[in-house]
């Protein structure tokens, strides 16, 4: 059989209590073999010789200490000790009696939160009251007990509850209540874990395009690339060296002049005109001058 120290899974917590009200201190331990568990108030051992009226239990790893009416002379630091074959740990917290009260008071509410399934999740709370509230956490109403899965932890006057791995059976309604001799406060908050399949809602500010809205623009595409379609059949094109004729609907192409063969001047045409015939030739006789008389 292996051994192993004792280790304090959740320490002792300061206690803020009401001059006559019980004041309880918790802590849980673990160790192989069982440890065996001593308590003490600056660092002298108690008893029920040295404090009457205390109550001390340890069971399946949980100590306790409760004394059911303080007085201002109990306050002080208290400390719970385990101790096996293997090693010994301590843990240590104070004791603060006093005749003030004040209701709980939630100066950090629990907040809701959307995880995907498999993640870690820690719903934090603080709270604060004369005496040191009671506090305890709720799913739908049903009271969770602190265990492996669901891990309740205390930090002073901040409180948690860790659910180690969450599944989508684990959303709901999350609630925390505190209460003392003074009142009651409860806060409430919403977790929604999601399977592998779903995906986690995007950011109110993501800009969101509807089916109707891409079918649309789909359609418009379609009916600009028929135009172009239709405006390429209409045409015929030169390719390769091959001329084609062009048709237009509502332009006559201009005509475009051969280019010349040759660089010699083009002799001109004959023109024919009403009632009027042109010699072929372009040479003109031409008189001789006549003889000026002799004076």
């Amino acid at each position: 059989m292996s051994t192993q120290a004792p280790t304090f899974i959740q320490p002792l917590q300061s206690v803020v209590a009401l001059e006559g009200s019980a004041a309880t201190f918790e802590a849980q331990v673990s160790g192989s073999p069982v440890p065996e568990v001593s308590w003490f108030r600056d660092g002298q051992v108690l008893s029920t010789a040295v404090l009457p009226g205390i109550q001390i239990s340890f069971s399946e790893g949980r100590a306790r200490l409760t004394i059911p009416a303080v007085k201002a002379a109990h306050s002080g630091r208290f400390s719970v000790r385990a101790t096996n074959g293997a090693g010994q740990a301590t843990s240590t917290a104070e004791l603060l009696v006093t005749a003030e009260t004040a209701p709980p008071n939630f100066i950090q509410r629990l907040q809701s939160t959307t995880v995907r399934q498999g993640s870690q999740v820690r719903l934090d709370t603080r709270v604060t009251g004369i005496p040191t509230p009671v506090v305890k956490f709720y799913r739908e109403g049903a009271e969770i007990q602190s265990s492996p899965d669901f891990q309740i932890v205390q930090d002073d006057d901040l409180y948690s509850l860790i659910i180690a791995e969450a599944f989508p059976e684990d959303s709901g309604t999350y609630s925390v209540t505190a209460s003392n001799s003074s009142g009651r406060a409860t806060c409430t908050a919403e977790l929604l874990v999601q399977g592998e399949e779903e995906a986690i809602p995007a950011k109110k500010t993501k800009t969101v395009i509807s089916t109707a809205q891409i079918s649309r623009q789909t359609r418009v595409e379609k009916r600009v690339e028929a135009h172009f379609e239709a405006s390429a059949s209409a045409m015929e094109m030169v390719v390769d060296g091959v001329t084609g004729v062009q048709y237009l609907p509502h332009k006559t192409p201009p005509r475009v002049p051969p280019k010349p063969t040759s660089k010699s001047p083009t002799p001109p045409v004959g023109k024919v005109a009403a009632g009027r015939h042109q010699s072929p030739s372009p040479v003109r006789p031409v008189k001789a001058p006549a003889p000026s008389p002799v004076r």
